[in-house]
């Protein structure tokens, strides 16, 4: 099975969670020190990460499209290129990947989509990354629907703050970073971050034989983020 971004972070997660329930995980990612170097905003490293999978190891049972880049502006600061890097890598990457995979998957297989909560709401300054979140929730029920006949499940998940380099990235950006971290807890109503490995657990059932019933479905991995309503009262 292949999981993008493997490098660090939910990817990384993955890599270990797969392995230790006995799959064959092969890691792709724009970074160095992956099974496989790949920008997956390019159909035909795409292509070649897929092919040196099934070199390595013969079969494709799993596609887990986590790869995404985080950045920030609205409709006005942001340019014409963060656009269209922050698309091309979080929602035309995951479908180049998924139709690189695809040929060579058989039924019984899973795509899992790393999608966001910023897929189901929005924060201010996000515009293209909740853009294109809300676009990979798109393209599971589509493919889900798509691929059903095959017998190819495809689900995506969407978490809330996860203590990822992502996450971390955003600590220069502020004054008091332990303010940060206790306000990202704080809107959790479980009180913290995610872990990489909860995430991961997550996406490893829906890749698995145990989740064979479910496609097109959209699971939420939150911390009870989502829930709240604005104004409630202690």
């Amino acid at each position: 099975m292949i999981v993008t971004g493997a490098k660090a972070g939910i990817g990384g997660a993955c890599i270990g969670v797969f392995r230790r329930e006995g799959w064959t995980a092969f890691g792709v990612d724009i970074q160095e020190g992956a099974d496989f170097v790949a920008d997956i905003s390019s159909y035909a490293q795409c292509q070649a990460a897929v092919a040196e999978c099934l070199r390595q190891h013969g079969r494709l049972d799993a596609l887990v499209n986590n790869a995404a880049i985080q950045t920030y502006g609205n409709v006005l600061t942001t340019t014409e290129e963060i656009w269209d890097r922050t698309l091309g890598v979080n929602l035309k990457g995951q479908w180049l990947m998924s139709k690189a995979a695809v040929p060579y998957m058989t039924a019984g297989s899973a795509i899992v989509n790393v999608s966001s909560v910023q897929g189901l709401a929005s924060q201010k300054n996000v515009t293209a990354y909740s853009t294109s979140k809300h676009g990979l929730i798109g393209l599971t029920r589509s493919m889900a629907v798509d691929l059903a006949s095959a017998g190819i499940r495809v689900c995506c998940v969407c978490p809330a703050a996860v203590d990822t380099p992502l996450i971390h990235a955003q600590y220069d950006m502020v004054e008091d970073v332990d303010a940060f971290r206790s306000a990202l807890n704080r809107q959790h109503p479980i009180g913290r971050m995610a872990e990489p490995r909860e995430i991961a657990e997550t996406i490893e059932f829906l890749a698995g034989p145990r989740a064979s019933f479910m496609t097109g479905s959209i699971v939420t991995v939150d911390g009870g983020m989502m829930s709240p309503l604005p104004g409630s009262h202690e």
